[in-house]
Order: C-alpha cells, then sequence, then structure tokens
C-alpha cells in the first residue's frame, strides 16, 4: 500500500472518529482541540480529511480487483 494511502485511511478514520463522537455525543474533538484562536487549524484538519475521503474512492477499484482474484466455490460442497 502506498504511503498516501496510509495517510487517507489514518485521516478518514479520525475524521469517522470524530463524527461518531459528534453524533453520539454532540463533542467536537478536533474544534475542542485546535479551536479559538487556532481555529484556523481546525479547518485545515477538515480539509484534508475531506481530501481523504477524495483519495480513498479509489480504493474501490482495489477492492472491486481483489474480489475477481477470490475464486468461486459455487457448487461445491
Amino acid at each position: 500500500m502506498k504511503t498516501g494511502n496510509y495517510i487517507a485511511l489514518t485521516l478518514v478514520i479520525i475524521g469517522a472518529l470524530n463524527w461518531g463522537l459528534i453524533g453520539f455525543f454532540g463533542f467536537d474533538l478536533v474544534t475542542t482541540i485546535f479551536g479559538g484562536s487556532m481555529f484556523w487549524l481546525a479547518r485545515v484538519i477538515f480539509a484534508l480529511v475531506g481530501l481523504a475521503g477524495l483519495w480513498s474512492l479509489r480504493l474501490y477499484s482495489a477492492v472491486a480487483q481483489e474480489r475477481e482474484m477470490i475464486p468461486t466455490t459455487h457448487g461445491q460442497h
């Protein structure tokens, strides 16, 4: 896996965890950490998470290729 994929995966996980905290508890961890005078940094993180989500769309083709490589066992017991 490329370094970019690892970075994207990490950012997507951070974003997912942050959205989970917002959804379950109404708590935005990124804004809490980087709020106030450093809110610009929170916006940068949000933008990077968004870009990581777009980057991760590429992984659908990798998953599809992986599925094609798995041998099917239809009709075998």
